[in-house]
């Protein structure tokens, strides 16, 4: 995470935003050494396959996973 302060933001904002956007890490601003703003940049939404698509054909079902099971409730 970088720090910057309010004047340093005003004088190179073009330059610090292209930063963020290529770095992908989070600004947090200062007034009086006190942080007042986070300028991160925006989370790209990613696919189904993007994010489980390494566990594709990896994963086995011992039971119907969509038949209810009661045997962990027994105990409550």
């Amino acid at each position: 995470m970088i720090t910057i302060s309010k004047s340093k933001l005003k004088a190179q904002m073009f330059q610090i935003f292209r930063e963020i956007e290529k770095s992908g890490e989070e600004v947090i601003v200062t007034d009086n050494h006190r942080p007042v703003l986070r300028i991160q940049p925006i989370a790209r939404k990613r696919s189904v396959e993007e994010l489980f698509g390494h566990l594709q054909g990896k994963v086995i079902y011992h039971e119907d996973i969509n038949t209810p099971t009661t045997d962990e409730w027994s105990a409550v």
